[in-house]
C-alpha cells in the first residue's frame, strides 16, 4: 500500500505557516483513503448513532471542515 496522491490542497494552502502537523487526506494505491487528523475516539464514540460502531483497531478521527471542503473537488464520484 502506498500514497498515490493528496486529496485537496496542502496544509500550507489552508493557512498552516509550518505546513506540518495539519489535517490531510490521501488516496492510496489500493483505492482506499488515509486521513491525518486529531484522534477523538474517547470523546465521540458515545455520540455515534445506534446503527454505527467501530472495531477495536479503528479510531474516530476529526479533520477540519476546511480540509474536507477543499478536498471535495478531488474526491472521485465512484
Amino acid at each position: 500500500m502506498k500514497i498515490v496522491r493528496r486529496i485537496g490542497v496542502p496544509p500550507s494552502s489552508r493557512g498552516s505557516t509550518s505546513g506540518a502537523n495539519c489535517p490531510d487526506l490521501f488516496e492510496l494505491s489500493d483505492g482506499n483513503f488515509a486521513v491525518i487528523g486529531s484522534e477523538a475516539t474517547d470523546v465521540l464514540e458515545r455520540e455515534l448513532p445506534a446503527d454505527a460502531s467501530r472495531a477495536d483497531y479503528e479510531r474516530i478521527v476529526v479533520i477540519s471542515r476546511e480540509t474536507l471542503i477543499r478536498a471535495k473537488a478531488d474526491i472521485p464520484d465512484a
